[in-house]
């Protein structure tokens, strides 16, 4: 008869591999993923670095895993923000603030994530995002043509549009990694006005 792992063994490997993904997203958030070694993920997870092999035969395959988890959270928190009541321009503003304002609260994560030069594995995964941010901007913006609030447009052109020049608003904001609030807020409005100004007149 097969070996069946009990219940105790499980929780045990959830939470080991849990420890290495929050180790790992802690150390992309300090330095980049350039800080991430898997000795070092070991050490902070409170593991042995053999262990971190065994969940994450690669440190590829660990900064694919930790930038897959963080960025579904992201699309998810993003998604749920599109969800609120109002007009397409007050949803838009609501998506689009909440992806900047979340990047600019973690600049060093958010611009590891988004601009960091990466191995191809990671590459992937950004495409991968970037299209599931996209999808949450094109059901908005058709909903809003749906409704007559904005002209008929090609929406899934805009929606990528929209992403793109959002991430590529906070290119500086992100590589400074401590600019003001201030800073932040300023470009925070500015994307959210140029999205907005976007989709009304296209």
């Amino acid at each position: 008869m097969a070996y069946r792992e009990t219940e105790q063994v499980v929780a045990r490997k959830e939470d080991k591999r849990r420890r290495i993904i929050v180790a790992a997203r802690g150390l992309i958030a300090e330095g980049g993923f350039s800080a991430v070694q898997m000795s070092t993920v070991a050490a902070v997870a409170g593991i042995a670095t053999g262990t971190v092999y065994r969940y994450f035969p690669s440190k590829a395959d660990l900064v694919t895993e930790v930038f897959r988890v963080v960025n579904q959270w992201e699309v998810d928190v993003m998604a749920q923000a599109a969800e609120a009541d109002g007009t397409v321009g007050e949803r838009l503003e609501a998506a689009v603030a909440t992806f900047a304002k979340r990047a600019l609260m973690a600049p060093r994560l958010a611009y590891a994530f988004i601009f960091e030069p990466v191995d191809p594995l990671v590459v992937a995964e950004r495409f991968v995002f970037r299209r599931a941010y996209a999808e949450i901007i094109s059901e908005i913006l058709t909903q809003g043509v749906e409704r007559g609030e904005i002209p008929p447009q090609p929406i899934a052109v805009i929606a990528n549009c929209i992403v793109g020049a959002s991430a590529e608003a906070l290119v500086g904001p992100l590589a400074r990694h401590n600019g003001s609030p201030a800073d932040g807020e300023q470009a925070v409005q500015s994307i959210v006005k140029f999205c907005q100004n976007a989709v009304s007149h296209a």
